[in-house]
């Protein structure tokens, strides 16, 4: 039963729920100790976001701050950068890494990136997939002795939509790992940070890409329980 003990659950997801609680773990940490670590130049993350966009000739986005911890983020609707307090203002080196790799994400928009433009296209639909997608599917499950043909349509409806959520997941990694390559580029470049200091953010950014990572794994393992589940319904 939908609704009961699903060995395929424990066997393909749990373990990657296990590698996501762990990728989160690790970014904190990591992120944590080098942001006890001030970068030789004194640079807040404000400074050195700004530094990305004059890098890559983006004129057009503010940079402001928010609450919080690592809620750091990019709008393109708005062109602003919000940094959490310690982001902003702060000198460390954790700082001037997350910093940077969000104003990585406003220089893709400026350069109409091919994959950022693409996840942007399918978030729409990705929205209704998670939201919908299961529902649909245990409808059809309900259904499935008395109006078989309906049944088929709910089931491969409900598959489809939250494999959206998958590819929204996959197409998110070259996104994230690109914003932070353009980062540590310019950082060793202009020499925003020094030697040891850019380990120390790559190391920062290396981690929080991880978290996408594990949230891909875990998407797919769902949507490989539901496919081997339900997909047998179907006929």
């Amino acid at each position: 039963m939908f609704w009961g003990f699903d060995p395929l659950y424990f066997i393909l997801v749990v373990p990657f729920i296990i590698v996501s609680v762990i990728a989160q773990y690790k970014v904190k940490s990591t992120y944590n100790k080098y942001s006890q670590v001030r970068n030789t130049r004194g640079l807040t993350g404000a400074q050195a976001a700004q530094e990305i966009l004059a890098y890559y000739g983006v004129t057009d986005v503010a940079i402001q701050a928010i609450g919080g911890t690592l809620t750091d983020n990019f709008n393109p609707k708005t062109r602003v950068i919000s940094l959490s307090q310690d982001v902003y203002s702060g000198t460390s080196i954790a700082a001037v890494g997350v910093a940077c790799h969000e104003a990585g994400h406003a220089a893709q928009y400026a350069e109409n990136y091919a994959p950022i433009k693409l996840r942007n296209s399918i978030i729409p639909i990705c929205n209704i997939g998670s939201t919908i997608s299961i529902p649909l599917i245990i409808l059809g499950f309900f259904l499935a002795s008395r109006v078989a043909s309906f049944f088929s349509v709910l089931i491969t409806i409900g598959i489809l939509l939250y494999a959206t959520v998958f590819v929204f997941q996959l197409v998110t990694l070259p996104v994230e790992f690109n914003a932070s390559a353009r980062a540590i580029k310019v950082i060793s470049e202009t020499n925003l940070l020094y030697d040891e200091e850019v380990s120390g953010a790559k190391k920062v950014l290396g981690a929080a890409a991880m978290t996408y990572v594990a949230a891909m794994l875990v998407s797919l393992a769902n949507l490989l329980r539901i496919i081997i589940r339900f997909s047998g319904r179907r006929n």
